[in-house]
């Protein structure tokens, strides 16, 4: 469950095609100028940041199909730091009004951070795929249960983080992490119909199997995990150390661009994108 260290994502060779084609579609030799974005960084995020990028990831609706999850929101998060960047505030919704929040700067500084960037951007690609996993647990001597669970299931995941090995705990402290940030990111609206009915309010009631979570507590659980997968020694070994404690430390200040391209960019295309996973909160 725990990818890449996120120091450089390779570019395949349809996200190239893609990048070439809305920025410099008149070049000559596209294969030397895929080769250049390729190899320098500099000119790769460049090209990644234009805006005609953008407005041909927008105006097509298929590209979703021809580039790369990772790439597709590492452009839209990209492109969400240069418009947070010209705004005056972000917006903490509430149950029954939008409040503004003058910290825009303090919002794109954190997505300034490059590793982070890529690393929110591999984070929402993970989640367009449901991965399921077995898992052996000694019931009593001599007697395991295999139980069988999907990398959505944030209570599956948090009960067994506390009984696997230590050395593989990281993987299931970083998807639950991961989990309660893009449900507060991307799907603020059904963490809360997920908990309670739209219109009285009421909670919904206990469903045998399925433990709901309150949405208050998405915040206080993903800063929880991401400090115990910064923690965990093999984080530092591969290089996630420093960004699990930044996303522990500014949980609720990373999760306002991914509210923003939700609202912004997404808006009825999330279940497009993240359909298979509304189905899995919504019960």
């Amino acid at each position: 469950m725990v990818g890449p260290i996120l120091k450089y994502l390779e570019l395949s060779e349809r996200d190239l095609d893609f990048l070439v084609e809305a920025v410099s579609p008149e070049a000559r030799d596209k294969g030397r100028l895929k080769r250049i974005i390729r190899e320098d960084r500099d000119i790769r995020n460049s090209y990644v940041e234009d805006e005609k990028v953008f407005r041909k990831l927008m105006d097509e609706e298929e590209t979703f199909m021809k580039i790369s999850p990772i790439l597709f929101f590492e452009i839209l998060l990209r492109k969400a730091s240069r418009s947070l960047g010209e705004a005056g505030y972000t917006l903490e919704k509430s149950k029954t009004m939008k409040i503004p929040i003058f910290d825009t700067q303090e919002v794109v500084e954190l997505l300034n951070q490059e590793d982070l960037l890529l690393y929110l951007a591999d984070m929402l690609s993970s989640f367009t795929r449901v991965e399921s996993y077995t898992i052996s647990i000694l019931i009593r001597e001599g007697i395991w249960e295999n139980i069988r669970f999907r990398d959505l299931d944030i209570p599956s995941l948090m009960k067994f983080s506390q009984v696997v090995d230590e050395k593989y705990r990281l993987g299931f402290y970083k998807r639950i992490a991961d989990s309660c940030l893009f449900i507060l990111g991307i799907f603020s609206d059904y963490a809360e119909r997920d908990y309670r009915y739209p219109f009285s309010g009421r909670v919904r009631p206990h469903i045998r199997g399925k433990l709901r979570i309150r949405p208050e507590d998405y915040a206080e659980e993903g800063q929880k995990f991401y400090k115990l997968a910064a923690e965990h020694p093999s984080a530092r070994e591969l290089h996630l150390e420093e960004i699990f404690w930044v996303l522990h430390r500014d949980f609720q200040k990373a999760k306002k661009p991914l509210n923003f391209i939700a609202d912004r960019y997404l808006q009825l295309r999330r279940d497009q994108f993240f359909g298979i996973y509304q189905q899995s909160i919504i019960i």
